[in-house]
């Protein structure tokens, strides 16, 4: 506790100076300067899409009146079993056409291209099904600019986002290949043809919880990693890298976590070249996502989520305590391993000594009570913290309403939501011994009111 207590308030810490001096700064950000510069590098968005016919539409939709000088939407229908093609090909005038596919990133057969006659810029590969991994390296191969982004199918995109994601590429002069933004939880929002009309909270505390949680994720976890070159995790939900590195480093690989292990690649590439690069994560640019509102399909996804985190530390197990990968090697890959991927059987373990005590009379129950307030109350302060980091800096649940849900929800976490995602964590884990592979089916409502 005393370990996880200091590492997570030197990440707090670290967060709040980084925030508050970008929030000084947001008033006067050039952004729409970006617009007309011409150092403004064009983008691929890639969208890997398997049964996505709920949301595909709002999410294109949202892509299309994004502000950004030059880019093109790449629409990957990964042999989908509905009708995401069809709906596609209906709603934006899709037409075959002939286009050539570089194949620098092997790949499952691409059966045909279409292009939007409504749109110029908005392209559809329909391949057969490989996987995410699979479709993103087929985008890869079909896109022509010099740096993409992955985007999940269900996610909308906020119109500046991609000015504020890629500043800190256009500005470092291709020091920066890989950069990251934030992903807000979209249930209760409401959302017209692509575009976040009002932010709202859904019903549901477990989706609150899921909101606090992305909140605390991202404020406070990852801008202390950031600083110091030291973030693992690109959210595959919204990401923009470099091209020309992720092919060096090999494309996608078909892993759970194939975000993590992509990134961890490219930390492990960039040094053994001594290459002066850096990944980073911007707080600002949002991306809303839709979560899993059942206790059935949240399980499901935390489980995966552990398997692929440990999947990513395993195969590049050699990093771990290298002095030769620096920081990474030595503070990064660690750090993911104890604190990360270990924890939750620490902590199961703990509840489980905790019950076995009470009934053994073998506690002290001063001591007990003790370190669960503590718990309680270090957890409640680091929740809070990001939801205060939120309203300060950003301000997207700008109603008081909102901010007080969010807060007392935060309060109960310890009680009920965090024993839950400990014990989903550790069962990832078992999944991970036995074998199991694949990510679990996940049933989308579509988070866009067409």
């Amino acid at each position: 506790m005393i370990v996880i207590i200091i590492v997570y308030g030197g990440m707090l810490l670290l967060s709040f100076f980084q925030i508050r001096k970008s929030y000084q700064l947001d008033d006067f950000e050039p952004y729409a300067d970006l617009l007309l510069s011409e150092n403004t590098k064009p983008v691929s968005i890639l969208v890997p899409a398997y049964n996505e016919s709920a949301g595909i539409y709002g999410s294109i939709r949202s892509l299309l009146s994004i502000e950004y000088p030059e880019y093109e939407i790449i629409i990957i229908n990964d042999g989908s079993s509905d009708d995401t093609l069809e709906k596609l090909i209906s709603r934006f005038k899709l037409v075959k056409v002939n286009r050539v596919i570089r194949k620098q990133l092997h790949t499952k057969e691409v059966k045909g291209v279409y292009q939007s006659l409504l749109y110029s810029n908005l392209l559809v590969l329909d391949k057969e099904n490989g996987g995410k991994a699979d479709a993103l390296n087929a985008g890869i191969n079909f896109s022509r600019y010099p740096y993409f982004c992955s985007l999940d199918g269900d996610s909308i995109i906020e119109r500046n986002a991609f000015l504020k994601v890629l500043k800190p590429i256009i500005e470092s002069d291709d020091e920066v290949i890989a950069s990251g933004g934030s992903v807000r939880i979209a249930n209760g929002c409401v959302i017209q043809n692509g575009e976040l009309i009002s932010t709202g909270l859904s019903h549901k505390p477990i989706v609150v919880m899921q909101v606090i949680e992305y909140l605390r994720a991202f404020l406070t976890g990852r801008v202390g990693l950031s600083q110091n070159n030291l973030l693992l995790i690109v959210s595959g939900a919204f990401g923009v890298f470099s091209k020309k590195w992720v092919i060096e480093a090999g494309g996608y690989a078909h892993t759970v976590g194939e975000d993590m292990e992509l990134v961890v690649r490219l930390h492990k590439l960039i040094k053994e070249k001594k290459a002066n690069k850096k990944i980073i994560y911007v707080p600002d640019p949002v991306c809303w996502t839709e979560a899993p509102e059942s206790i059935k399909y949240l399980r499901r996804q935390r489980k995966r989520w552990h398997r692929g985190l440990f999947e990513s530390l395993w195969i590049h197990r050699k990093l771990m305590l290298n002095p030769k990968y620096g920081s990474i090697g030595m503070i990064a890959m660690p750090y993911f391993f104890f604190i990360e991927f270990l924890g939750p059987l620490i902590e199961l373990i703990g509840y489980i000594l905790l019950i076995v005590s009470i009934f053994t009379k073998s506690i002290y129950i001063d001591y007990a009570i003790l370190f669960f307030l503590l718990s309680l109350i270090y957890g409640s302060i680091y929740s809070t913290a990001a939801v205060l980091f939120e309203e300060w800096s950003m301000e997207r649940y700008s109603k008081v309403k909102h901010f007080v849900i969010l807060f007392l929800i935060s309060l109960t976490e310890t009680i009920w939501y965090r024993p839950l995602t400990v014990l989903w964590r550790v069962e990832g884990m078992i999944e991970m011994v036995i074998g199991k592979k694949g990510w679990g089916e996940m049933v989308r409502k579509g988070v866009a009111n067409e």
